[in-house]
């Protein structure tokens, strides 16, 4: 798809989730999940902040292939990351467009999302259920667009938490910059500077820091 083609496709998608928040049918588009290994083992941190957790209380869960990434073909990240959730999940599973998989084999999965940098996303129906959980790169996903080419933060919702830097213990290597896909990360003057007004929570920063200077705490009034 020439780039000319997929911005007026973006722009009309961009229309249509307008339309359904306008109506009430939907609060955002989709809103951030942070990794797993990014939060404290805290028995208060909520359920919808980990993808497992709400694997485990959905009903039945399905693992199928990343749709941006297998119509844009834009990277080499793995496709086979995504899971539909409850009624959604059957139906892909009764038409063969994803596989009922264990809660180990979903760890499994998310592992490997977070290991290629992908940033997961829940993503709601105008009905206002949760029905799949994405794991998303910046060059294929039209949420990320949205934020990014768009200039349309407003329809992904941040997570409930957000990185908090311990400058002191930072060694400077600059791994964090690579991973961030929002610009809360980046190099300034040559020093890794963190402007968390743009974090959007996804802890993916977390899970590359050599030196263990980044946490996830709750957001402020969460």
């Amino acid at each position: 798809m020439k780039n000319n083609e997929r911005d007026e496709e973006l722009e009309k998608r961009l229309h249509m989730y307008d339309g359904w928040v306008k109506e009430r049918k939907i609060p955002y588009s989709s809103k951030v999940i942070p990794v797993q290994q990014s939060l404290e083992p805290l028995q208060w941190v909520l359920p919808t902040q980990q993808i497992l957790e709400i694997l485990r209380n959905s009903r039945s869960f399905a693992l199928a292939n990343c749709l941006c990434r297998t119509k844009h073909k834009r990277c080499d990240n793995p496709l086979d990351v995504c899971f539909y959730t409850n009624d959604v999940a059957d139906q892909k599973i009764k038409h063969g467009l994803a596989r009922s998989v264990s809660l180990q084999e979903a760890a499994e999965t998310l592992l490997l999302a977070n290991t290629h940098g992908l940033v997961h996303l829940s993503i709601y129906n105008p009905e206002q259920h949760l029905f799949a959980l994405c794991s998303c790169c910046e060059c294929c996903c039209h949420d990320i667009e949205f934020m990014k080419k768009l200039g349309r933060p407003d329809l992904v919702a941040h997570a409930d938490y957000v990185a908090v830097v311990d400058t002191e213990s930072c060694i400077q290597c600059g791994e964090c910059t690579e991973r961030c896909v929002f610009g809360a990360q980046n190099w300034e003057s040559g020093t890794v500077m963190f402007h968390q007004d743009k974090c959007y929570g996804c802890g993916l920063c977390v899970s590359t820091c050599a030196s263990n200077a980044i946490q996830m705490v709750l957001r402020v009034g969460q």
